[in-house]
């Protein structure tokens, strides 16, 4: 029961530029844009004006959802870019190394 009133969200007014207007995200992704907001310190009126000066197409309410995703996904990224224990320079994946070269044979000229 607990994930289905996270997933059903809902519909929320807000200002932007002097002008207000309706938003409708799931309870997670208002969570995240309250929660990225006050890490840049901005209110949700700013941080939303913000996505939505930036937007090239779609409406607002799907900006909204990549700019979360986009935000968490990079944020993902980033922590799992350096193993602990392991130095800064990161290492080549078991597939990276160079293929065994293969022997050639040479005819000989008559």
């Amino acid at each position: 029961m607990e994930m289905r009133n996270e997933i059903a969200g809902g519909e929320r007014s807000i200002v932007i530029a002097s002008h207000k207007t309706s938003v409708s995200l799931e309870d997670a992704f208002w969570k995240g844009l309250k929660d990225i907001a006050t890490s840049r310190d901005m209110t949700l009126s700013e941080m939303v004006a913000a996505i939505d000066s930036d937007r090239r197409h779609g409406n607002l309410s799907s900006a909204i959802r990549l700019f979360v995703l986009d935000h968490y996904r990079a944020q993902g990224q980033a922590a799992h870019s350096i193993v602990p224990g392991e130095s800064e320079k990161r290492r080549e994946p078991e597939t990276a190394r160079p293929p065994v070269p293969t022997r050639t044979v040479q005819s000989s000229a008559l």
